[in-house]
């Protein structure tokens, strides 16, 4: 068998890797990283750092250390022992976060509910590709903000025994929500958590600014042994440089500084550089996904993540600027998403449905979306490169004007190429005799379809109970 892809996309090379990582330092070291977190602060002058006030200046050997510590692979578990994952190697995928709006072909555009929340966890559960759930892809308007992690969080639970992912809902939620985790998973709420149950991203404000809510989110899963995912979300000409190679470095000095702090906390919660920046779209001044310059910001870290720093990844990478699940939604999302794959990135997010910037989540393009990736993966894995793939012995059977539909190897081997699941490949007429549905109307017949088959629930009645009884006591009446 083949082993893949042999190369992937590279703008850097080792003389690079080292400018960047100097770069960072110097900016650490004289610059400094504001931390608005007393307790964050005086962490840091306990070991050894010097601090002005909430701006840390924080020392290269800490930077090193904290790099060195970090894992190039974790597992992360799931309820379901077979869809525990490996991190850093494959490719994994969980759908987007953050966005407001949910979408269809029936409703249009409108505020997302906890029902719409539900229906993703479920379309998760079913998908081909993915294989992390929870998170927000989309937010929830119908329930309050201050329990929105309790609901989001059992129905992710509820739906889906898959890994999850965490929400950045400050310190005291935070820890509501891994309570609930550990009661799905059949352990004692607030104990030590020796597996990867729950992860999550955390956001600096950029630049180079970290807010007390979200170091309390990072304290809070750090202090479990939760993996972190270092997310800058950076806009360069807005806040950042207009070079995608400085607000590259930006997202690579803020990520370090994360990961410096979550070391300090725990050195056993692992880490995960997730480059997520773009470059503005300076005429309204805007963020925009749907350009190559995302990609150009953002492929550069994932090398200098796997092959300077050795730890794993995850990209933004499915997004468009598009408003319907149109061409112009189709091309954007390939192009970023073939990107983040070529350059090898672990962990792929914000793929799923994703429409303006993030913005609205899709029913019609969540399904789309799930082809697109499976093609790009496919591409990343390659053919076959075996002797018997060869097929020296069938060519030289048949010979020349040799018939290859009749014969045994076809037979034994016509189902082992890429199978489509949502485009359209029959001839002009039968697509006709179907209704002639374009692609988008095919989606949503096949979003309808999964979701009624779903199941009621995942959860053993036991279980659904004492998460429900834990929510009762926080939400109250």
């Amino acid at each position: 068998m083949g082993s893949g892809l042999k190369s992937t996309i590279k703008y850097l090379d080792e003389n690079d890797f080292e400018r960047i990582h100097e770069a960072s330092c110097k900016i650490l070291e004289e610059t400094g990283v504001v931390f608005n977190d007393d307790e964050a602060v005086e962490l840091f002058k306990a070991h050894g750092a010097k601090a002005e006030g909430s701006r840390v200046y924080i020392p290269r050997n800490l930077v090193n250390d904290a790099v060195k510590n970090a894992p190039r692979t974790f597992k992360y578990s799931a309820r379901n022992p077979e869809k525990s994952v490996i991190m850093g190697e494959g490719i994994n995928a969980q759908p987007n976060g953050g966005a407001v709006f949910i979408q269809d072909m029936d409703g249009g555009r409108r505020y997302a509910t906890l029902e719409d929340y539900a229906n993703i966890q479920k379309l998760s559960q079913s998908s081909p590709v993915i294989t992390v759930a929870g998170q927000h892809p989309v937010n929830p308007s119908d329930v309050p903000d201050e329990f929105k992690h309790l609901y989001m969080g059992y129905e992710s639970l509820k739906n889906t025994d898959m890994p999850v992912m965490g929400f950045d809902v400050g310190y005291e939620r935070c820890g509501q929500y891994l309570d609930m985790v550990q009661i799905a998973f059949g352990e004692t709420p607030g104990s030590d958590m020796d597996c990867q149950y729950c992860n999550t991203p955390v956001n600096p404000l950029s630049p180079l600014r970290w807010e007390k809510k979200t170091l309390g989110t990072l304290r809070a899963y750090v202090e479990r042994g939760q993996g972190i995912y270092y997310l800058p979300a950076i806009m360069g000409g807005l806040t950042g440089p207009m070079s995608p190679m400085g607000t590259a470095l930006l997202s690579n000095t803020e990520i370090l500084s994360g990961l410096v702090y979550a070391y300090l906390i725990n050195p056993k919660a692992p880490a995960m550089f997730t480059p997520g920046s773009t470059i503005a779209y300076m005429k309204k001044g805007t963020y925009t996904t749907g350009t190559p310059d995302m990609s150009l910001v953002n492929a550069p870290m994932l090398q200098m993540a796997h092959e300077f720093y050795c730890v794993p990844t995850r990209c933004m990478c499915g997004m468009s600027d598009a408003k319907v699940p149109d061409a112009q939604a189709g091309l954007e999302t390939m192009q970023n998403v073939l990107m983040a794959v070529m350059s090898d990135c672990d962990f792929l997010f914000e793929c799923f449905g994703v429409l303006d910037a993030i913005m609205t989540t899709s029913y019609e393009k969540h399904i789309i979306d799930e082809e697109i990736i499976a093609r790009c993966i496919a591409l990343k894995e390659g053919p076959d490169t075996s002797d018997e793939a060869l097929s020296v012995d069938v060519i030289q059977e048949l010979g020349p004007g040799g018939n290859y539909m009749m014969c045994d190897d076809t037979f034994a081997h016509y189902r082992d190429g890429f199978e489509m699941t949502i485009s359209e490949r029959e001839s002009y007429i039968a697509w006709q005799e179907d209704g002639s549905r374009d692609i988008a109307q095919r989606a949503n017949a096949e979003y309808k379809r999964r979701l009624a088959e779903a199941p009621e629930t995942l959860l053993d009645p036991t279980t659904d109970k004492d998460l429900k009884d834990y929510m009762h006591k926080i939400i109250g009446d």
